[in-house]
């Protein structure tokens, strides 16, 4: 009896699941960046008004700078993650391609794929004296 590639969805839905969640936790740090870049503009605006001093404003610099490089590093380590399971997911597709059946009378049969033509390579060779009767012209 002939049967055919079933999907396994449970191992599907675990991976669209990670791609999910790693989608969700690059938003959430895009999200706190946005957060940090609007208290520092914030923050620079009463500088700019006069209600702190540039000390202060100055002292927070590398203190954002840090945490900024943190989101930075957190975010791109997510994307590589996300490829990874997005590769994963590309790979568990492809073993779906589907089986060929051969239907006839006698009954259902494996059919082999389209064979490949094969191509001889045949090189020419060119020989010396044909090079050399052009460069004498």
């Amino acid at each position: 009896m002939a049967t055919e590639k079933e999907m396994n969805q449970a191992s599907f839905i675990k991976i669209a699941k990670e791609i999910n969640a790693y989608s969700e936790i690059i938003k959430s740090r895009q999200n706190q960046k946005q957060v940090i870049l609007n208290d520092f503009d914030k923050e620079r605006g009463r500088y700019r008004a006069g209600k702190i001093s540039k000390a202060s404003l100055a002292s927070s610099v590398p203190r954002v700078r840090k945490e900024l490089q943190r989101l930075n590093d957190e975010i791109r380590r997510n994307i590589r993650n996300l490829n990874k399971t997005a590769d994963r997911a590309k790979r568990f597709a492809t073993h779906q391609i589907p089986k060929n059946f051969k239907v006839s009378l006698t009954g259902i049969s494996l059919a082999g794929g389209k064979k490949k033509k094969r191509t001889v390579h045949r090189t020419r060779h060119r020989t010396r004296t044909r090079s050399r009767a052009k460069k004498k012209r």
